[in-house]
C-alpha cells in the first residue's frame, strides 16, 4: 500500500483544514487507517484514527474539533480539522495498520505516507 497525504498548509487560529490521504491497492477497505503528526523537537504522536468497522478514536486534545472518514470505493481517508490553534501546529502523517480493532500504538502501523505540513498562525 503507497498513502500520500495532502492538504497541508497555512490557517489562522480558529480556521479549518482538511487533509486527505488517498492509498493505492484493492485492499483499503482491511486497513485501519491512522493519522499521527510530528511538531519541531517532538515526538511523533498519534492524533486520529479509523478502524476498518470505520469506529473513529481520537486523542484528547483535537477530540470534538477533528474528525476522521473513511471512503473505501475511493481508497481516501480524510482529516476535517476546525478549531486550530497553534499547537496544532506540525507535519500530519496518514499511516495504515493491520489490526481488526482500533490501534494508537504507532508499531503498529505498517505503512506511512509523505507528511504534509500544517501551520497555524496565532
Amino acid at each position: 500500500v503507497q498513502l500520500q497525504a495532502s492538504g497541508g498548509g497555512l490557517v489562522h487560529s480558529g480556521g479549518s483544514l482538511r487533509l486527505s490521504c488517498a492509498a493505492s491497492g484493492r485492499t483499503f477497505s482491511t486497513y485501519g487507517m491512522g493519522w499521527f503528526r510530528q511538531a519541531p523537537g517532538n515526538e511523533r504522536e498519534f492524533v486520529a484514527g479509523i478502524s476498518v468497522s470505520a469506529r473513529t478514536y481520537y486523542v484528547d486534545s483535537v477530540r470534538g474539533r477533528f474528525t476522521v472518514s473513511r471512503d473505501n470505493a475511493e481508497g481516501t481517508v480524510n482529516l476535517q480539522m476546525n478549531s486550530l490553534k497553534p499547537e496544532d501546529s506540525a507535519v500530519y502523517y496518514c499511516a495504515a495498520n493491520l489490526k481488526v480493532g482500533f490501534t494508537t500504538v504507532e508499531a503498529d502501523y505498517v505503512y506511512w505516507g509523505r507528511g504534509t505540513l500544517v501551520t497555524v498562525s496565532s
